[in-house]
């Protein structure tokens, strides 16, 4: 008896124990439920619910004449869900009546393995449920629009389980055109370059948010848990892609050609300060050359000659000299406190200050700056800040190391030998754009423009903001320093012993400008022999009459390089670049207001073979009132022709006129006697720089003006 008390009594021990923890944990779960639910669901959503990114569509980068020079372009990631509920319905019925037609499509759209493989690889992640299978990466709009009439992916994403996740994909469609100034767009913003990086901002839009899901050890989109992103506003540049493919052709032929190391062409229109172009390339270890660093705009080093223009305004303003003035330049060597400054040319004395300019003398400079500014320093400086080449450009893109550096009294390395150093070209830093702001203000009546990249801001096609030119200085000297300043400058060209006439004389149209050939040392490496090169320059702007575009041409050259000297290196970029420049855009302007507009007369010259057989095609009635030679002219009037022997063939050694024919007749015609021909413009011939009538030799340039 008392054996089976003892047994009840644990029984109901441990019953009771069982029915107090039944009872504490019925309450927890109500308390959990009830009073700590919401708290736990959160948690719960946290960690299988999150809100990520959408990123927005980034807005275009444009050329002022219409061209796309940076874009984004979709491309698609595509996924598919296993699990989806109406792809596994009826023991995936769906899914088993649909793989083998959708393998064979899959095989054949990105053709990088047979329909097989894809059967095999499909049917082992349905096997294994796979949640979010990454089929394919990266497709283009095209596949992606090819793929949504597959077998099953056409029947929509319940049903199919196929995910398509866009995105956007940065492309320059002119990949190496300005694609500096351009720049890049990364996925971290902090490292892009260029115009992506300065209007980083307005490109990039407003972010939106997509709700994603956990499962399957992958994060998945809820369908319709989306705020949409708003997409990037887009950018007109002021680039004209005519000129700026002109201006990197030009510049890659003569870099590579000359083996130089890096090099930069600025192109402004003269009364905006649009920069119309920007080209910069620079040497690779291969030996190719790329858009590396922005030469024109980042990089500051000694000008070298060019700088003589500031100069020049400076002593010209303060009325210590005219362009008449007299300045000996002591034979072309002079010692300023121990150190030595020499001409490239030996042997002159007495020279006018426009000759001195003309034939870019360093001594000349020097002595003068010397002369007037040695014991007044400040004022020359002061004169330098005026032209702002102490400051930063202000142009609208964000560019590293471009501060200048212009010397003042105040600096510890200042020394009697700086203002004469300073007046040809050494001893301050600053950036071709720069030197290019000044010249451009000469060429603009002294008028100093912001150089500016982006004209206008727009938004689904339309502008929403204009950006006008910015005038820096009103007047950077008076009337009469400029006039004083230009007829140097045109000068350059114009005269035979300017430094700039053997390249650039021969041109159609007027170039005022001047050239320099700065010393530089080799890698950083000091100024000793061996480890000097040159780096060459020419600014300028055209036609000198009536200024359009300003135009510097900055080469850094190697110790390979077989030309060196301003003119012969960037003069030629430059002429090359002025040519195309002027034969599309100036020259039927100009060419325009010397022609008679009549409609019932056209007037032409050319091979009679050739002529007679366009009448006889055409229809065309003629008259020929002459009985023998080649050459014909031709005036049209009242569908019948008129055929006459031109009046000035020419000789052998005498220039024949070729204005009114055909590009390739006048070729032809010129290069039989012996000719050079270079050509600007397309139609025919309506200008010719040697002059009919004229003698000249064998090997001797002519240049035709098309229109």
């Amino acid at each position: 008896m008392e054996i089976k008390k003892d047994i009840l009594w644990r029984v109901y021990l441990c019953f009771i124990g069982i029915a107090i923890l039944g009872v504490f944990v019925l309450g927890r779960a109500v308390y959990i439920q009830q009073v700590q639910g919401s708290f736990w669901r959160g948690m719960g959503d946290s960690l299988h619910l999150k809100y990520l990114p959408i990123d927005a569509e980034r807005g275009s980068i444009y050329s002022e004449d219409g061209n796309m020079l940076s874009t984004s372009v979709p491309i698609f990631d595509i996924y598919i869900d296993f699990g989806a509920d109406g792809l596994r319905d009826k023991q995936g019925k769906r899914f088993k009546d649909n793989i083998d037609s959708l393998s064979l499509c899959l095989a054949a759209l990105f053709k990088d393995k047979n329909a097989g493989a894809y059967e095999k690889e499909l049917k082992y992640a349905y096997k294994n449920k796979e949640r979010y299978y990454p089929l394919k990466k990266k497709i283009t709009f095209d596949q992606y629009k090819e793929l949504r009439e597959f077998p099953l992916v056409r029947q929509g994403r319940n049903k199919s389980g196929f995910i398509i996740d866009p995105r956007d994909k940065r492309i320059n469609p002119y990949v190496l055109l300005a694609n500096r100034t351009i720049g890049l767009s990364r996925l971290d913003p902090k490292q892009n370059v260029g115009l992506e990086l300065t209007y980083d901002s307005l490109l990039r839009g407003t972010t939106g948010q997509r709700l994603m899901r956990y499962a399957a050890g992958t994060y998945m989109p809820v369908e319709g848990a989306e705020l949409d992103p708003v997409n990037g506003k887009d950018i007109v540049t002021t680039l004209d892609t005519y000129i700026q493919d002109v201006a990197q052709n030009a510049l890659m032929d003569m870099l590579v050609s000359n083996n130089s190391k890096h090099g930069t062409v600025i192109v402004m229109e003269t009364a905006t300060g649009k920069i119309k172009a920007i080209a910069n390339l620079g040497k690779q270890q291969d030996g190719s050359y790329i858009e590396d660093l922005n030469y024109g705009i980042g990089k500051a080093t000694e000008p070298g000659s060019i700088f003589k223009l500031a100069t020049l305004l400076s002593l010209l303003e303060d009325k210590y000299v005219t362009t008449s003035s007299i300045v000996d330049v002591e034979g072309g060597v002079k010692s300023f406190s121990g150190l030595r400054i020499k001409d490239s040319h030996l042997g002159a004395h007495n020279i006018t200050v426009k000759q001195a300019f003309e034939i870019s003398s360093n001594v000349a400079f020097a002595k003068m700056a010397d002369q007037y500014y040695g014991n007044q320093p400040t004022k020359f400086t002061d004169h330098l800040a005026f032209f702002r080449l102490n400051k930063m450009t202000g142009i609208d893109i964000i560019a590293s190391s471009g501060k200048p550096t212009i010397k003042t009294p105040a600096n510890r390395s200042w020394s009697k030998t700086t203002i004469p150093y300073m007046a040809h070209g050494y001893e301050e830093l600053v950036t071709p754009l720069h030197m290019l702001m000044l010249y451009n203000a000469v060429a603009n009546n002294g008028k100093m423009m912001k150089p500016y990249l982006v004209s206008a801001i727009r938004d689904y096609g339309v502008d929403i903001q204009k950006i006008d030119p910015v005038v820096l200085v009103e007047k950077i000297a008076s009337d009469e320093t400029l006039r004083q300043a230009r007829e140097c400058m045109k000068a350059v060209v114009d005269s035979a012993h300017g430094t700039g006439h053997k390249v650039l004389f021969d041109s159609l149209y007027s170039i005022s400008g001047k050239t320099g050939t700065a010393v530089t040392a080799l890698d950083n490496t000091g100024y000793n022999k061996g480890n000097k090169i040159y780096q060459a320059s020419f600014i300028g702007y055209f036609p000198s009459e009536a200024p359009k575009y300003t135009m510097a041409v900055v080469i850094q050259n190697s110790r390979e390089s077989k030309l060196v000297y301003g003119a012969d290196v960037s003069g030629r970029v430059f002429k090359e670049i002025a040519d195309h420049i002027y034969g599309r855009y100036i020259a039927n302007t100009h060419v325009v207001k010397n022609i008679v507009a009549d409609t019932s007369l056209y007037v032409s010259s050319g091979m009679k073979n050739d002529l007679s057989s366009i009448f006889g095609f055409l229809n065309i009635g003629s008259r020929d009132s002459s009985a023998s030679g080649t050459w014909r002219n031709m005036q049209l009037k009242n569908n019948t022709a008129s055929l006459n022997t031109p009046e000035l063939l020419g000789s052998n050694s005498v220039t024949p006129n070729v204005i009114g024919m055909g590009l390739k007749d006048a070729v032809y015609l010129l290069e039989s006697r012996g000719l050079k021909i270079t050509v600007t413009g397309r139609g025919k011939v309506v200008n010719q720089s040697l002059v009919a009538g004229t003698n000249f030799t064998k090997g001797q340039k002519m240049s035709l003006l098309l229109n």
